[in-house]
């Protein structure tokens, strides 16, 4: 019997019945942030999912293969950022409900923005707004390279028929469920990541290093963290970490929450909930290391196919394969509200709720094919993960200006400069690390973006303050 088109049967069937559950909901506050009602085990597996399963969960196995250890450090920079967000949890799900703010994105731009400078609201709806698109096309993209990895070798297909039957999966999901639908199939999926950890991860791990004991035959660097470059392994604590505050997903879930003391808990638990993760799959990675010289991206394939009987391999595959659509409608829903909802906000004051609704699902087809192609020019799903996850620290300094200072408007210009230079510089060091290995380590490039969006942020406040005085 085939196994793998068993569970896929299976899964498919699962998906459009939720599917066609979703799609006759009318409501726009259902559709985009599940009407604000989100209970704590449903936000935490939810974003657990996001965090943990799909392209992060492949994604880290192939960082474990090709660094070691590093990639746990960016599980405790993960864990430290949730700590800080709970702070601002609270406040964050009450400025939503007051206000009425459905992203990361609108509550920037309403912050920074007056109807008295509409030519202003504009420029930095846009800059907001493209950034951001800029970040999740770049995480969505890595979602369709696991996906394809996978499919690539289980179904026999070219790369490219797997990374259009992965994209086509997503964009059907996401345009008609919304997050609704994406939080129903975020918890669904996690559990099945659980139990792959237990009982085909772990075993396979302890299997394959001998209880641990093999890890040493890695190299050092391996072992230590420092495989992308000490500046990379002590920047994440310090640089990357605040970068959950700003996250468009976490955002969401945050605004999703029945009240603010639930957003609250679910960031803690969700902090801590995740370090395990981030500790298993570059195990995961580094077992493979040991035995096989592959292409990274297919470290969990070949991990899963050396452990697994067909009917294990074809729930695991598309365990796998469903926790990377987890995070792909996730991703996907993200850039289409961004793109949508907040975009067009300043050109249209009266948007009919079910012309948004449906001029959402649009822009979620579009861009899902866009981000298709992008994941077929740029087929590595690490460096796919790090140039999204690293460019959104330069919305930290103008974020947490605008949650602790009330007047934090009249900063406006310094806000739109900061995020300008953070973007620009961020882009320069990638690129240039991308050119030049040798020279500069293209995942730190988050460093200099982040403290030149600090520093261009201190630098301007006060030049417009006294402007503004004058």
């Amino acid at each position: 019997m085939n196994w793998l088109l068993f569970w896929f049967i299976i899964y498919s069937t699962t998906i459009l019945i939720l599917t066609i559950k979703h799609v006759k909901v009318k409501d726009l506050d259902g559709y985009l942030i599940n009407k604000r009602s989100t209970k704590t085990l449903q936000l935490v597996f939810t974003t657990l999912a996001t965090f943990v399963g799909g392209g992060v969960s492949v994604g880290l196995m192939a960082m474990g293969y090709e660094a070691g250890f590093a990639a746990v450090a960016i599980g405790i920079a993960y864990a430290i950022g949730f700590i800080i967000t709970s702070a601002f949890a609270n406040k964050i799900n009450f400025l939503g409900k007051e206000k009425r703010i459905y992203s990361f994105s609108e509550f920037l731009i309403k912050n920074y923005v007056s109807k008295d400078h509409k030519a202003f609201t504009r420029v930095f709806s846009s800059v907001v707004n493209s950034v951001n698109i800029f970040i999740f096309f770049f995480l969505l993209s890595a979602q369709f390279v696991g996906m394809a990895a996978l499919l690539h070798h289980t179904l026999d297909v070219g790369y490219l028929y797997a990374a259009l039957l992965s994209a086509v999966i997503v964009i059907f999901y996401t345009a008609f469920a919304g997050l609704s639908g994406v939080i129903l199939t975020d918890m669904l999926q996690f559990i099945v990541i659980i139990i792959m950890v237990f009982i085909i991860f772990l075993p396979g791990i302890n299997s394959d290093t001998a209880g641990l004991s093999l890890l040493k035959n890695l190299p050092k660097d391996m072992l230590n963290g420092t495989s992308y470059g000490l500046i990379f392994l002590i920047a994440l604590p310090l640089f990357l970490s605040p970068s959950v505050l700003v996250r468009l997903d976490i955002w969401q879930r945050l605004l999703s929450a029945k009240n603010g003391s639930i957003a609250k808990k679910a960031c803690i638990y969700s902090g801590f909930g995740m370090l395990p993760f981030y500790i298993i799959f570059p195990l995961v990675g580094m077992s493979v290391k040991l035995y096989a010289d592959i292409d990274p991206n297919y470290a969990a394939y070949t991990f899963l196919d050396s452990h697994c009987s067909d009917f294990l391999l074809g729930f695991a595959v598309i365990g796998l394969i469903s926790a990377l659509m987890s995070s792909g409608d996730s991703f996907l829903n993200l850039i289409s509200i961004s793109a949508v909802k907040d975009y067009i906000g300043w050109r249209k004051k009266d948007i009919n709720e079910g012309d948004l609704q449906n001029t959402i699902r649009i822009a979620a087809i579009i861009f899902g094919i866009i981000a298709f192609f992008v994941a077929i020019i740029i087929p590595k799903i690490v460096d796919l993960m790090v140039v999204g996850t690293a460019t959104i620290v330069i919305f930290v300094p103008c974020t947490f200006l605008a949650l602790v200072n009330k007047k934090s408007a009249q900063y406006k210009y310094s806000a739109l400069i900061s995020i300008i230079i953070g973007f620009v510089v961020n882009l320069f060091f990638f690129i240039f690390g991308i050119l030049s290995p040798d020279k500069f380590q293209s995942k730190s490039s988050f460093v200099p973006a982040f403290l030149m969006t600090l520093i261009a942020l201190l630098i301007a406040m006060p030049i417009e303050k006294a402007k503004a005085n004058r």
